[in-house]
């Protein structure tokens, strides 16, 4: 069933664990199929011992692309329009992570309808590793 305009307004929020318990072998996989395979993200030796980081983490696009799900999951498939943000705390292998859009405006562009999101993920502690927008049609 397709988002409606009609049911949304400013303030409202969907929320949801987008990782429990993130493993390295996650995180390992997320490499393989980013081509990415910084050693801070796949070597536990370098990036303790050369790099200073108390373990291997996560790749800032992981837990981009792991938010983007929560954002179709609410908006549906094919419906973003614009998506962004920035890392704002590294995610560690062990972390769960939870992720809330926030509905900040529902307007007219285009003959149609859009609803304007804040993005925020945070981990287990609280801490927000991911803040971003986004804006999506909807019905």
């Amino acid at each position: 069933m397709a988002l409606k305009a009609a049911d949304l307004k400013a303030g409202d929020k969907y929320e949801s664990v987008i990782v429990e318990n993130l493993s390295r072998t996650q995180i390992v996989q997320y490499a393989g199929a980013s081509g990415d395979y910084n050693p801070l993200h796949t070597d536990e030796v370098f990036a303790t011992k050369a790099a200073g980081y108390p373990s291997v983490f996560a790749h800032g696009m992981l837990t981009m692309g792991m938010t983007g799900r929560l954002l179709t999951d609410y908006v549906g498939d094919a419906r973003l329009t614009r998506y962004g943000g920035r890392f704002t705390s590294q995610v560690w292998p062990g972390d769960t992570l939870t992720a809330t859009a926030t509905v900040d405006a529902v307007r007219e562009e285009d003959g149609g309808k859009v609803v304007d999101l804040t993005v925020r993920t945070v981990n287990q502690d609280g801490t927000e590793v991911f803040s971003g927008y986004a804006s999506a049609r909807v019905d």
